[in-house]
């Protein structure tokens, strides 16, 4: 399984999150604690919001402890908005397309999870998506899909909803064909101003996520970056975190008919 870390609040440097802390997910591409594998090297990814409404973008196929650019431009580029993700393939090509963050827009998208047996389900689960979303495609994982066919059905307007019907309709398909493996979904979904996170399976074992909001300024991680547990709280299975511009965090109970009240 992958690990990443979103961040919202005031202009930091990304060495702050990325690099610099004692679990930062640096050290987590090699040391993860809290996921199925402790290495994360199929490639990473970092993207920010700056001047311009859509997200800049760094994606590589190298492992993230390997990269000498990846903590230059850490060092460098300050960003109230961010995300970075270091990726555990499975079972998609490691290649720079497949690596997260995926951007579509201003939106900006990172998954830790899997669609079970997505090889016996890929092309019916592409036909979820429209032509002009399809034709946004650059990768071949089962994380991209997901984003483009939630942004497709409306993702803009209710991120929560649509990403709740694409779901739904996964998993329906696992269920018709007869799928064992599970359907887990751990991920951050963006505008450049408001932040979702999710936390969901159709089992007992979504991926971990962790949120610490300081005087404004949000975290939600894969795991806690430091040993202070008691100021990381638990996004619990089955829940969502809305940070929407202007409004307290809301942490609130995810299902696949949920919609986010207005």
């Amino acid at each position: 399984m992958c690990r990443w870390v979103a961040y919202r609040g005031q202009p930091i440097y990304m060495e702050d999150v990325v690099t610099k802390p004692r679990h930062s997910l640096i050290d987590q591409s090699l040391h993860a604690t809290e996921a199925k594998t402790g290495t994360n090297g199929d490639g990473f990814g970092i993207g920010w919001y700056g001047e311009r409404p859509v997200p800049g973008a760094y994606r590589e196929l190298r492992p993230a402890w390997s990269d000498e650019n990846l903590r230059a431009l850490c060092e460098q580029v300050r960003s109230g908005l961010f995300f970075a993700h270091v990726r555990a393939a499975t079972g998609t090509a490691t290649s720079r397309a497949n690596c997260h963050p995926f951007i579509d827009g201003e939106h900006m998208f990172m998954h830790n999870g899997q669609i079970g047996c997505y090889g016996a389900l890929r092309r019916r689960i592409e036909n979820l998506m429209p032509d002009h979303a399809y034709s946004r495609r650059s990768g071949t994982t089962d994380s991209e899909a997901i984003f483009l066919t939630a942004m497709a059905r409306g993702g803009a307007a209710d991120p929560v909803g649509a990403m709740a019907s694409t779901l739904s309709d996964i998993k329906a398909m696992m269920d018709e064909c007869g799928v064992c493996e599970p359907l887990r979904f751990t991920a951050a979904l963006t505008n450049g101003r408001d932040l979702y996170a999710f936390r969901w399976a159709c089992d007992s074992k979504a991926p971990t996520l962790y949120w610490k909001d300081a005087g404004g300024d949000l975290l939600v991680v894969s795991e806690p970056l430091d040993e202070v547990r008691d100021q990381w709280s638990l996004v619990p299975q089955g829940h969502v975190l809305a940070a929407r511009e202007g409004r307290p965090v809301e942490v609130k109970a995810f299902d696949l008919g949920l919609r986010l009240a207005a």
